[in-house]
Parts: C-alpha cells; sequence; structure tokens
C-alpha cells in the first residue's frame, strides 16, 4: 500500500475518489439494509394477511354449509321421501339435492338410525350426533378430508316429529387449497392427524412440510434447497386439528427487493466510475507538472539515455516544476559527457588487454611456426624431422585458429539453431570427447534417464560443456601434480551428471575434486580475458556463459579452494526466441 501511495498523483487520487465512493457506498448499504428491513416486514405482514383470508374463508365456507344443510333438510320433498322410508326413492331425492348444492358427501338416515341414502362417502362413516340436533365435525375419509354438516329432518311446527337426519359434506382437497393460493397468494397446506390431506404445493415435499412447519406463530423452513416461511391457521377449535398451514417463498415474495438492489448497485457502480474518473482528472491537473519531470527522469533510468530532454511544460505548470526540469536537462547534459568518455577510455583498456592477451597467445605459436620453417630450411633435416616440423606448424595453426575463433565468439551475436536435443547423450558424448585419452582422470555419470529431450542448441551445449570438463580435468591433474603422487591414480575425477527441476527446466552439472578456486577469483570467473592458467584467452567461461544466456538458461558456481569446484547449467525445456534447425 505504501508503494502505491508513494507519489503525489495517487494520494490526491486516493483522497478525492474516496470522498466521492464513500458517501455513495455509505448511502447504498444505508437504503440496502432499510428496504430489506422493509421486505422482511411486508413478507411478514402479507403472510399475516393471508393467513386472515384463510381464516375468514373457512368461516363463510362453514357459514354456507351450514346454511345449506338447514335448507335442504326444510324441503318438503326430501321429507316426504323420507317419510316412504324407501332407500330407493330417497337416494334418487339426495342424489338431485346433492348436485344443487354441490356437496362431496350426502346422507340421510331415518328416525331410527337406518341410512336410506349415503352418496360420496368412500370408507368413512359418519359418527352419531349427540342429543339430535345440528353438528359440525370433520371426517378423514379415505385420502381427504371432510367438513360435514348435520341437521335433524323435523315435521311440523310446534311439537316437530323427528322424520331423520341429513348429513352434508364438503371435501377440504387440493382443489380447495388451490382455490385459497389464488385468493391468498400463499401456498396454502392443510394438515390433520399427521397427513397433508389438500396442499397447493407439489405432493413430494409433503415428508418436509410436515417435519418443518411449526404449530404456531411464523418460522422459516427450507423445501426443494429453498427458502419458505409459514404460518399456522387452525381450522378446528383452538388447539385442535385441521391446521391450515400458510407457506410463501422467500425468492418469490423478495424478488422485487433483488431487482431495487441491482439496481441501486448498477447505479452505484455508475456514480463510483464517474468519480473515480473526475478524481483522476483533479489528480492529472494538480500533479500534471511534477508527473511529467518524473516520467521523464524514470525514462531516463530505464533507458539509459541521457541525451533525453524534458520539456518545458504548458504555461500553465508551476515555475518551480520548469526550473527543475531546466536543471535536470543541465545535469543529464553533463553525465552523457562523462559516459561518452568513460565509454571511451573503457574501450581503450578493453582493447589494451585484447592485445595483450592476443599478442601474448600469437606470440607463442609464432615462436614454434618460425622454429619449424627454419628447421624445414636446412639442407641435412631428415625426413623424420621434415615430418615433425609439419606436425608442430598444424598444431600451432589450429591453435592460432582456435584463438581467434573464441575472440570472434565473443565479440560478435551467437546465432542459435534450435532442434529437439538429448541432453543426457549430448552431456555424455562432451564429457567423454574432452577426456579422451586421459586415463589418469576418472569420469562419474549421473544423468537422470528423466532429462529426456529439450529444444535447445545441441551443438552449443555441446561446446560448453567440452570446455567446462576440459577445465575441470587441468584442475584434477593439477591438484595432484601439487599433492605430488599422494593420491593413486584416478582416485579423484570428474562427475557429468543431471536431473529435472520440475516439468520444464532442467539441470546439468560438472563437478571435480581439482585445486578450487579461490574466493578472490570467484567474482571474475566469467569475466572475459581472466584466465589463471599459464596459457588461455580467458575467453571459455565466458563464452560459455554468454551461450547458456542465449538459450535462456543460467549458470552457477560453487567452489572452495583446495576441494574441487561444482559449475551448474540450468536450461529450460524449450530455447526462448531461438530459430528451429532447418531439416528437423
Amino acid at each position: 500500500m505504501g508503494r502505491v501511495l508513494a507519489s503525489l498523483r495517487s494520494r490526491v487520487f486516493a483522497a478525492t475518489a474516496l470522498v466521492a465512493v464513500l458517501p455513495i457506498g455509505g448511502a447504498l448499504g444505508f437504503v440496502t439494509v432499510r428496504i430489506a428491513r422493509q421486505a422482511e416486514e411486508e413478507l411478514r405482514r402479507g403472510l399475516e394477511e393471508s393467513s386472515r383470508l384463510v381464516a375468514q374463508y373457512h368461516r363463510v365456507r362453514r357459514e354456507t354449509g351450514r346454511e345449506r344443510a338447514r335448507l335442504v333438510a326444510d324441503l318438503p320433498r326430501l321429507k316426504a321421501a323420507v317419510a316412504t322410508g324407501d332407500p330407493p326413492t330417497v337416494e334418487d331425492t339426495a342424489r338431485d339435492y346433492r348436485a344443487r348444492v354441490d356437496a362431496d358427501v350426502f346422507v340421510v338416515t331415518d328416525a331410527g338410525g337406518r341410512t336410506l341414502a349415503s352418496l360420496g362417502l368412500r370408507t368413512a362413516s359418519l359418527p352419531p350426533a349427540a342429543g339430535g340436533g345440528e353438528s359440525e365435525t370433520y371426517v378423514l375419509d379415505a385420502d381427504r378430508l371432510l367438513e360435514t354438516f348435520g341437521t335433524p329432518l323435523l315435521l311440523g311446527t310446534e311439537t316437530p316429529e323427528v322424520l331423520g337426519r341429513l348429513t352434508l359434506g364438503f371435501a377440504l382437497d387440493d382443489p380447495v387449497a388451490v382455490r385459497l393460493r389464488a385468493l391468498t397468494g400463499s401456498h396454502v397446506a392443510v394438515v390433520y392427524r399427521g397427513r397433508v390431506l389438500a396442499t397447493s404445493l407439489p405432493r413430494p415435499v409433503d415428508p418436509a412440510i410436515l417435519a418443518a412447519l411449526p404449530t404456531t406463530g411464523v418460522a422459516q423452513l427450507g423445501l426443494e434447497g429453498e427458502d419458505w416461511v409459514a404460518a399456522a391457521q387452525p381450522l378446528g377449535e383452538a388447539g385442535q386439528e385441521p391446521v391450515a398451514f400458510v407457506l410463501r417463498s422467500r425468492r418469490e415474495a423478495l424478488g422485487p427487493l433483488r431487482t431495487l438492489r441491482t439496481a441501486l448497485v448498477v447505479a452505484a457502480l455508475v456514480a463510483v466510475a464517474i468519480s473515480l474518473l473526475l478524481s483522476w482528472a483533479v489528480a492529472r491537473t494538480v500533479t500534471r507538472p511534477l508527473a511529467a519531470l518524473t516520467d521523464g527522469m524514470k525514462e531516463v533510468a530505464a533507458t539509459g539515455d541521457l541525451t533525453r530532454k524534458i520539456g518545458p511544460g504548458r504555461a500553465w505548470d508551476d515555475e518551480d516544476a520548469r526550473l527543475v526540469a531546466r536543471t535536470f536537462n543541465t545535469l543529464t547534459d553533463s553525465i552523457a559527457r562523462f559516459q561518452k568518455e568513460a565509454a571511451l577510455r573503457e574501450r581503450l583498456s578493453a582493447l589494451g588487454r585484447l592485445s595483450t592477451v592476443i599478442a601474448h597467445e600469437v606470440r607463442n605459436p609464432l615462436m614454434v611456426i618460425k622454429g619449424s620453417v627454419r628447421m624445414l630450411n636446412r639442407k641435412e633435416s631428415s625426413s623424420a624431422d621434415i615430418r615433425e616440423a609439419a606436425a608442430d606448424i598444424d598444431h600451432e595453426v589450429a591453435r592460432l585458429d582456435r584463438i581467434v575463433g573464441d575472440v570472434l565468439d565473443f565479440a560478435r551475436p551467437l546465432k542459435m539453431e534450435a532442434s529437439p536435443t538429448d541432453v543426457a547423450g549430448v552431456c555424455r558424448d562432451a564429457a567423454r570427447a574432452a577426456l579422451d585419452g586421459g586415463a589418469d582422470v576418472a569420469l562419474a555419470e549421473t544423468l537422470d534417464p528423466s532429462l529426456g529431450t529439450v529444444v535447445t542448441d545441441g551443438e552449443r551445449i555441446r561446446t560448453v560443456v567440452v570446455n567446462l570438463v576440459a577445465n575441470a580435468r587441468d584442475s584434477v591433474r593439477a591438484r595432484r601434480a601439487k599433492e605430488s603422487g599422494a593420491r593413486p591414480l584416478g582416485a579423484e575425477g570428474v562427475e557429468i551428471g543431471g536431473r529435472r527441476l520440475g516439468a520444464d527446466r532442467v539441470l546439468l552439472w560438472v563437478a571435480d575434486h581439482g585445486t578450487g578456486i579461490p574466493p578472490s577469483d570467484l567474482p571474475h570467473l566469467f569475466e572475459p580475458y581472466f584466465t589463471t592458467k599459464r596459457t588461455g584467452t580467458g575467453l571459455g567461461l565466458a563464452i560459455a556463459r554468454k551461450v547458456v544466456e542465449a538459450l535462456g538458461g543460467a549458470v552457477r558456481v560453487e567452489s572452495r579452494e583446495g576441494e574441487g569446484t561444482k559449475i551448474e547449467i540450468e536450461l529450460p525445456d524449450s530455447a526462448p526466441g531461438v530459430a528451429p534447425r532447418e531439416g528437423r
């Protein structure tokens, strides 16, 4: 956070943005909380209103059922049919009146309790009426709940004669629940004796309803992965069944709230975006002069181009900032002159070191060639002398060519050609080639088979490994010579190894038990023209590091003086920016 707010522009922008964003965020949070609270209250009030409508509907239904029973029981035709005592006659009349009053059950009995007509009952039997008067009761008939209304059939007015009894039954079933759903806007489930006998919800949720419904008040429950609220509304006597449960889905009820909340969030985001843009504009207006100066200094530091100038700025820019810009331009002019002089001195120094090394390395082969030529000019030279002189000349010419090649490889850009390469095979062949004929130095190979194939320049890697193994061999021989044969022949040698570093990189190493490198020489190990050998240009390790870095890798050195050296090469699975080799 400290780095983000390090610049004046960032601090001005952050301050103005907070001033704009905090009130918007606070207002959005306050409004959202208030709306959510009001929506919850509306949901509870709506549930309570639905419960009152269910109770009112049931009360009207009971009054209607009671009045229908009284009206039908007072019809002369029904009384005349009952007076005959003939069940078929009574049943024909009962069927007609049942259709007219839309009753689900129509039962007529005589004064002795004998059933004269029973329409609509499936399995249940009606309980006897206490005292012979009017009665209201609930009857469980198979899988439906009946609300029954009984009234006596009376003949006469002053001392009426009881002809029989009429009972009408109206089912509390799913169609009734669906009508209540349309009337109240809430789902309704009627529960009686532990069973859901009427519901406007799908039947598979009945067990969940029975397990979660409250007995009184309002409660929350989960149905089919959604949150619901439910309220109990008794339909019988207080504290008795059946009970109608009114249910509402919170997702449906609070849907408008989510829409409103989304609209508020979108509006807030738009307002915040506009505020941020205005804050950025204010920050740029305030900090533009200093920002131009800072950007110019950063570019100079990043590119090293000390000839770049910072513009004079606009007319409304701060005068102090323009003074700093002019001073900075003068300073860069001075540094640029100094840099040119230092570069010239460095080139002259490098040229001097290169000239000294090349002169030293070229002089020795030339002296050998000169001596060999003199031998060839002698008339008394034998054939063996001539062959020896020719061999010396050939060897020294090859040495001169190698010296020139090293200088050119270091000086000019390397051209890499990548192809699938078996790095283990390349390292193994290169190490054996470097130790060819050197039976006094043992070679240990610890190349993991998992190295596999790497897309890289195999020839360049081979050259690097040959150079490193040759240096390791010379170090082992130098230690053995220094210790005057204290160790047996081949007791200490060179190790070439490799393994994978994950899925996209490999690690190669060359280790020896030689003389090691003094700590003072380690920082200069890869510098050009630095060498501790009596002969050599000092370019071998510099070229090796140049090759490895060109292939996207890195070189590391571990060494202890008197114990040995280990040089590690880390390479990617695929060399970046290297052209594929033609013909592969």
